[in-house]
């Protein structure tokens, strides 16, 4: 099980399921969303449990996928395709799981608008899209 929260601690959840690779999007919405990139895992629905959400909020950032943030504190939490009929899976945000996670970056993909100022040189396969 795996232990995770905001920068405040306003949202907290557990995922009680194994964790799925580690990547990192370079896309132009995750950068603005995050800062840089988003570093995060997929996990199945059915394994995440959301303990306390009262300031969860979600931004639907197209019409694919929802973000979901601290509306508290901003912190970067959940990246949520919105078919769930395609989709099993929710992306938890890397830096949000408190407890050790034992994976490292497997891919990086949309290397195609990474920003100018970083190199990405951990040996993991980048895809532009």
């Amino acid at each position: 099980m795996h232990q995770g929260s905001c920068l405040c601690g306003e949202v907290k959840f557990s995922i009680i399921g194994e964790l799925g690779a580690g990547s990192a999007c370079h896309c132009q919405q995750c950068r603005q969303w995050t800062g840089h990139f988003l570093a995060d895992t997929e996990v199945q629905l059915k394994d995440l449990v959301i303990k306390d959400d009262a300031k969860l909020k979600w931004y639907e950032s197209s019409s694919k996928v929802r973000r979901g943030f601290c509306g508290q504190c901003g912190s970067t939490l959940f990246f949520d395709p919105i078919d769930k009929q395609k989709h099993s899976w929710i992306g938890v945000a890397l830096g949000s799981i408190t407890s050790k996670t034992n994976i490292k970056i497997e891919e990086h993909i949309f290397v195609a608008e990474k920003g100018d100022y970083y190199e990405i040189n951990d040996g993991a396969p980048q895809h532009k899209n």
